[in-house]
């Protein structure tokens, strides 16, 4: 039977059952509802555990669990763009669907999926709930701010910005402290000392080993600007907040340390 004489056949089955899919407004009210950073909406949607319900929705594998993942990653498709769209930095977005979205490899039971997919949409609502509390920005903001999240390990000055924006430091600089309340170098250290409080909680490379792969000039400039943001040393901060529980280095088969920053110590966002 050719492919398209199959599709006929499960067609017409499908019309004598009478099987209809829910109307596409619920999902997109849900999509939306997620990017708008409705939490209420979202908690109220994940109590009633509307992702596990059955009718109206497309059967995408005969296997349960399967069928649950394949509806998942679309959810994480939609959310991740509608996101991104909303003003989530799109790098961000991309990078926290496909965490969760690795996540289901080692998932092996219809609840499991169900709880990795609401523990997602409200990981995403909770930081568009954030966002859209701060007003908006224009496009060249947007551009820097997305554009230092993904490059953060690198050296950022407003001459790379300038030059990726195609606009002039001395605007650009006006403009960033203009909306964002800060200047271009003071946002990119206060994002490297949030990413070094993330790879001092879940990673057990050393503070040097840290210094390196975020490109600041040395391992004591990197405590002096710690210090500073925090009010503590990254070796209190440790100490405090390290969770053994999360140490991805842990986990590697291999114990050599890295020999350049250019070798990311963790390989998620957190």
């Amino acid at each position: 039977m050719g492919i398209l004489q199959e599709w006929y056949m499960q067609e017409l089955e499908d019309s004598e059952e009478d099987k209809y899919h829910r109307p596409l407004c619920d999902e997109l009210l849900f999509y939306h509802a997620v990017s708008a950073g409705d939490i209420d909406f979202v908690r109220e949607n994940c109590r009633q555990q509307r992702f596990a319900e059955t009718d109206g929705v497309g059967r995408l594998s005969r296997d349960p669990v399967l069928n649950l993942k394949y509806h998942f990653v679309i959810t994480a498709a939609f959310v991740t763009r509608l996101c991104a769209e909303s003003g989530m930095e799109m790098e961000q977005a991309f990078r926290l669907s496909d965490f969760y979205i690795l996540k289901l490899d080692n998932i092996h039971t219809s609840q499991a999926v169900i709880e990795l997919h609401d523990h997602m949409v409200l990981d995403f609502t909770g930081k568009m709930r954030i966002l859209t509390r701060s007003t908006g920005m224009s496009k060249p903001v947007t551009q820097c701010i997305d554009y230092i999240y993904a490059h953060i390990k690198e050296r950022i000055t407003i001459e790379r910005l300038a030059e990726y924006t195609e606009l002039s430091t001395s605007y650009l600089s006006r403009l960033f402290k203009q909306e964002t309340g800060v200047s271009v170098s003071d946002y990119v250290r206060e994002k490297k000392i949030e990413k070094a409080q993330h790879l001092l909680k879940f990673c057990d490379y050393s503070l040097i080993e840290i210094a390196n792969y975020l490109s600041f000039s040395s391992q004591s400039h990197f405590i002096q600007l710690f210090k500073d943001f925090t009010g503590i040393t990254p070796k209190k901060y440790r100490d405090l907040y390290s969770s053994s529980a999360w140490n991805v280095t842990a986990q590697k088969s291999s114990r050599e340390e890295p020999s350049s920053p250019a070798r990311a110590p963790c390989t998620r966002q957190y």
